[in-house]
Formats: structure tokens, C-alpha cells, sequence
């Protein structure tokens, strides 16, 4: 007997607004033959979630052989009365470098779900991953295996390395300063063993963004952020500067462009000539993307590695620390720098974090010189650019910290000698 869709006037409120719903689409999906039964039942718990104010998926263990993570269990406390929905898993599966697909391989994974699973799908959350949602602890093993075929792995969860992203960057992206892709590609295929076999303190996350645009929020969003930046100064084509001004004119440029540098490194002479201090610029991409084709980044491009971003927990949202203000990333023995760098933060934060602590808040506890020590990188000036208005940097007790810094370079320089 077909169950009939449940009542959800509250769920219905959702597609009111202006916006698509993701009701909308449940509600398609439990139209349909295949998973028509499994997500009316789902409907039917999210609505009574709704009117009680109440989550009612508990954890549990669930699982593909060889792999401790990648799936995210899920099972109802209300299974009763929603049965056919009682087990709701989650696959976590890494997606290409730059989230490139083809519609072939698009296809397949939908038919693969839509046999497995509930036929829902997100690309991407803010993991990473591609979301496989809604699947039976049956149909867990045999949906990997059909994923696995077609050439993905599982992704990360639990307390071990998490699913990488990297924007698309260099496959279309005039603005890139590196190869997003395999840098991705390079560090998560060393530190794959941590993303299947959880055994850290907490979670670490790496992300690559191809300038300063930062389009998958590594600097926030990421134990070890990878940005891509320049050294030099920014190319200017003057023909395309010339047709853009004429277009816009002066108050424009000024009020767009000039006055919302942050550092005032931009300035308009009398001459209609764009002025550009690059010694006071700070990278941070408003004047190149509102003045795309007459402004890009300098032909020496590079990396800088920023440490300990992340969301809200023990101290708060926290934003990357510079480790390595500047890096090229050009040649195989750079990509095997960056792999080695990464290997030790990675080494570094299983040896040193407590239970739950991301990279940022070890920091924080144990001080960012101890952390630099503990790696083998100096401190270099340009990790701060102005530091005595940075609210990164505390200036309290700085001339002691300096004294104990230069106190341990001399203990070395006597051990050395000796």
C-alpha cells in the first residue's frame, strides 16, 4: 500500500519566501517510485521535529570495510512511528580538485543514489565533501562500492583529517597565483591514512584558494590555509585602465576604487595616470577585481600558509595566523616543501593538542613562538605588516617574549659550538 504524503503545514512555510526550499525538493523526492516511501517518512519526522522543537536523529556506528570514517550515522529516536526513515546515513565522499565534473559522471552518481540511497545530494558543504544523505546500514557497503568504481573515495570525519577543497583557480580563473589542484591533490594524498583512519585530537582541515578572494574560506575556515599571492608589483594595462575610466569616470574610480583601498595604496594624478604604492599594498584583490582587465596580480607568484582558522568553540571564531608570509610553488621540489610542511603541522598538532582542540586553539595555549620552534621556522617580520596595529598581534610582555627568543638562539648557538 503507498503511504500518502504526510500533512507539513509547517515544513510548507519554508517555501513561502522568495527563495527555493529545500522542502521543495524533499517533497519531489517523495514523489517519486524509487524513494517515494523513505522520504515521506522523512517529511513526516522533519515536520514533527518542527512542531516539537526537537532533534531526533541520535549517532551510532556505521561503516565501510577498511575505513573508520566517512560516514556520518544517523538514527531515529522516533522510528516508530516514521520506520521507513529510522536509518538516515550520510556518505562522505571527496570531490575532484576545483569541484570539476563532467554530466556523465553527474548522471551516474545520481542513478547510484537514487539506488542506494534517498536520490538527495549536496554539492558541497562547507566540509567539502559531496553529501551522499539519506541511506540504510545495508546500502551503505554496496553505494561505496559503485562510488568507489567510478573512481571516488571517502571522505573525512570524526577527529582526523577532513575532506580538502581548493577553488576552481587555475583551470579558469584569471585572478590564480598557483596550481590549486595539485597542491589539493598533493598534501591529501600524503595525509590520506589521517582522513580514513581517524586518530588525532581533534579535526584539521587544509584549503586552497588561488588569491586572496579566499572563495573556500580557508583563512577562517581552515587549520592550514594555502593563499595564493604575489611578490612583485600589480601589472597594469594601461590601454585597458584608459577604456575604463572613460567609461566610468573619475568620481566613480575614486569612490569604487581609490577610496576603498584599505592601506591607500591607490591614487588617481592629475593626468588621469593610476598612481600604486605596492610597498603599501596588502594583497587584498578589490582594486584588480573591480578593475579586472586593467589591474592583475605581479608575475612572481607564490603561496602564504596561514595556520589555526576555525568556527566557534572553546575561544571563539578564530582566523589563520601568517607561518610563511611568501613561498613559491612552481617546481616538483616546492609541491614536495609544502607536502613536508603540512606532514609536521599535521605531526606537530597529534603530539601537542588536548582532546578537542583544533590547531588554532593549541596555538593559543601553547604560544605561536613555541609552535614556530616546534616546526623549525623562524619568525620572519613580514608575518606581521604593521604590528602594532594588528589585533592579531598582543603587544603585552612583547620585550620579554623578544628577551626569551634571543636567550634560546644564544643556548643554541653555545650548543652548536660546543
Amino acid at each position: 500500500m503507498t503511504k500518502k504524503m504526510p500533512e507539513t503545514p509547517l515544513l510548507d512555510q519554508l517555501e513561502s519566501g522568495p527563495w527555493p526550499s529545500f522542502v521543495t525538493g524533499l517533497k519531489r523526492l517523495a514523489d517519486s517510485e524509487q524513494n517515494g516511501e523513505y522520504m515521506k517518512s522523512l517529511l513526516g519526522q522533519l515536520e514533527h521535529s518542527y512542531d516539537t522543537r526537537k532533534g531526533y536523529w541520535k549517532g551510532g556506528t556505521a561503516g565501510v570495510i577498511g575505513y573508520g570514517a566517512g560516514v556520518i550515522p544517523r538514527f531515529s529516536e522516533v522510528a516508530e512511528s516514521y520506520p521507513e526513515s529510522s536509518e538516515f546515513h550520510t556518505l562522505r565522499i571527496i570531490p575532484p580538485a576545483g569541484m570539476h565534473y563532467d554530466t556523465d559522471t553527474l548522471r551516474k552518481m545520481c542513478d547510484i543514489w537514487e539506488k542506494h540511497g534517498s536520490g538527495l545530494i549536496a554539492f558541497h558543504g562547507q566540509s567539502g565533501d559531496i553529501m551522499f544523505q539519506g541511506c540504510t546500514t545495508d546500502n551503505i557497503q554496496p553505494a561505496f562500492d559503485e562510488l568507489n568504481e567510478l573512481g571516488f573515495d571517502m571522505g573525512g570525519a570524526g577527529a582526523g583529517v577532513r575532506t580538502s577543497m581548493s577553488c576552481v583557480g587555475a583551470a579558469r580563473c584569471e585572478q590564480s597565483c598557483f596550481d590549486e589542484a595539485r597542491a589539493m591533490r598533493s598534501v591529501i594524498n600524503a595525509t590520506l591514512d589521517d582522513m580514513h583512519r581517524p586518530s588525532l585530537p581533534y579535526k584539521m582541515k587544509y584549503k586552497f584558494s588561488g588569491c586572496a578572494n579566499d572563495c573556500v574560506n580557508a583563512t577562517h575556515r581552515s587549520d592550514f590555509a594555502v593563499i595564493g599571492t604575489w611578490k612583485d608589483d600589480i601589472q597594469v594595462d594601461e590601454d585597458a585602465w584608459k577604456e575604463i575610466l572613460a567609461e566610468r569616470g573619475r568620481k566613480e574610480i575614486n569612490d569604487q576604487v581609490i577610496n576603498m583601498c584599505p592601506t591607500r595604496a591607490l591614487s588617481l594624478n592629475d593626468d588621469d595616470t593610476l598612481e600604486i604604492d605596492n610597498r603599501s599594498c596588502v594583497k587584498c584583490m578589490h582594486c584588480i577585481n573591480v578593475l579586472t582587465k586593467a589591474l592583475s596580480p605581479g608575475k612572481e607568484r607564490g603561496i602564504t600558509i596561514l595556520i589555526g582558522g576555525k568556527r566557534s568553540l572553546k575561544i571563539g571564531d578564530l582566523m589563520g595566523t601568517v607561518i610563511v608570509p611568501f613561498m613559491k610553488l612552481e617546481t616538483d621540489e616546492d609541491f614536495e616543501e609544502l607536502v613536508e610542511l603540512a606532514e609536521n603541522v599535521l605531526e606537530f598538532f597529534a603530539d601537542n593538542a588536548l582532546e578537542h582542540e583544533r590547531t588554532g586553539e593549541m596555538i593559543e595555549r601553547i604560544g605561536i613562538t613555541n609552535f614556530l620552534e616546534g616546526l623549525g621556522l623562524g619568525v620572519d617580520p613580514n608575518m606581521v605588516n604593521h604590528p602594532r596595529t594588528s589585533s592579531y598581534v598582543r603587544m603585552d610582555g612583547w620585550d620579554d617574549e623578544v628577551a626569551k627568543w634571543n636567550a634560546r638562539k644564544a643556548d643554541k648557538a653555545v650548543e652548536a659550538a660546543e
